[in-house]
């Protein structure tokens, strides 16, 4: 056993392997071989050429800053009516590479700090004092509990609450919308971007575009597509929705800005695309909504703190942007390739492989074996 360990390890470690040629005359091995040559020469190609191997990549740093215009006429029993303009329908005025434009609403108005009864609920109905606990809120409420039972009509009694009266009611929202009109409003979108590797900076306002062309073009996918000012019913139309339908319960659009750029080529310019974020699920009979509240604050004339409450669908707009940039590197192009080549090594060794199925005298010509005193004797 001892003499067994003792030959292996002289083996292996006083052995010294050198590579041999052995030239193979085989039609069929030679094809083979050219033919798995030629495979991964075309392969390199293709990956430096169309895949482009030969550039080094970065990605995009992106700044968005946004820009809505149009007027909308309402006339409404709460309001009467009312000419809305940007500072009304955008809320909140100004988000990162957001925003939501409202455009239907359910209104409650002249709304002060006061005591009343509490829009019906499973919680709230009462018969009676007893029912009502002082102090109790919950948080779909709308004020803290007085402990008394009060009429809410003459059918139904709610407890009695301290808080912004009278109370907003839970309804649908008006159908159609009340700002129809906002399907003509545009949105004028301003991005700004950057490849720190590179050091190259550019803005989808391109050089070409004059005040005077800014002031009038619209997007378009095929006679303007480079425009960055978006109607909000083709933005829609574009991702196959009706405008009124979703301007009734609102809902939330994508606008994705795309940058491909070979710097090499001085090729660089957005490519805009369009898609509704919140569709519908096929599965659910829940229509998709977008909502938020805020309110409007005066002083009546009795000096009082009043406001009216507007519970606002619409659509909140998020404009993302992707990018990537390319250029010509050196150092990327020769690591790219050398890993490419190292495949010819694996040609070799399937070769090889194959011969040795092939040829039963391949192994006895591939390797010899040279022991130590034919090299000193010779």
């Amino acid at each position: 056993m001892t003499t067994m360990i003792k030959n292996k390890i002289n083996s292996w470690f006083f052995e010294y392997s050198t590579p041999r040629i052995l030239v193979v005359k085989s039609r069929h091995i030679g094809v083979m071989h050219r033919l798995y040559q030629i495979i991964v020469i075309l392969y390199i190609l293709w990956y430096v050429i169309l895949r482009r191997g030969h550039q080094d990549t970065d990605t995009v740093l992106s700044s968005v800053t946004t820009k809505v215009k149009g007027i909308a006429l309402t006339n409404t029993t709460e309001l009467g009516e009312q000419i809305w303009d940007v500072a009304d329908y955008i809320i909140p005025p100004q988000e990162d590479g957001s925003f939501f434009l409202m455009t239907n609403m359910i209104i409650t108005p002249n709304q002060t700090q006061s005591k009343c009864a509490e829009y019906p609920t499973l919680k709230s109905i009462c018969t009676s004092d007893m029912n009502c606990t002082k102090g109790l809120t919950y948080a779909k409420g709308n004020g803290v509990q007085t402990g008394r039972c009060v009429h809410y009509s003459d059918s139904v009694k709610t407890c009695e609450v301290l808080g912004w009266c009278p109370v907003e009611k839970k309804a649908e929202p008006p159908n159609p919308a009340l700002l129809a009109d906002a399907e003509n409003f545009t949105i004028f979108i301003k991005n700004n971007i950057r490849f720190t590797k590179f050091n190259f900076n550019k803005r989808n306002i391109l050089p070409n575009m004059s005040s005077s062309y800014l002031a009038n073009c619209v997007f378009h996918r095929k006679m303007d597509p480079n425009c960055p000012i978006f109607r909000i019913k083709d933005i829609c139309d574009e991702t196959q929705e009706d405008f009124q339908t979703m301007a009734v319960h609102g809902g939330v659009m994508a606008v994705h800005i795309q940058w491909d750029c070979d710097l090499d080529k001085g090729l660089c310019a957005p490519q805009y695309s369009f898609r509704r974020l919140n569709k519908k699920d096929p599965e659910s009979s829940e229509t998709p909504v977008h909502n938020l509240r805020f309110a409007k604050y005066y002083k009546n004339s009795d000096g009082k703190d009043t406001r009216t409450l507007i519970k606002g669908y619409g659509i909140r707009f998020d404009v993302l942007v992707y990018g990537e940039a390319k250029k010509f590197n050196f150092v990327t192009t020769l690591i790219h390739v050398g890993a490419l080549l190292s495949f010819l090594r694996v040609v070799d060794y399937f070769c090889d492989w194959r011969a040795q199925c092939l040829m039963k005298s391949y192994k006895e010509k591939k390797f010899k074996y040279l022991d130590e005193h034919e090299l000193i004797s010779n």
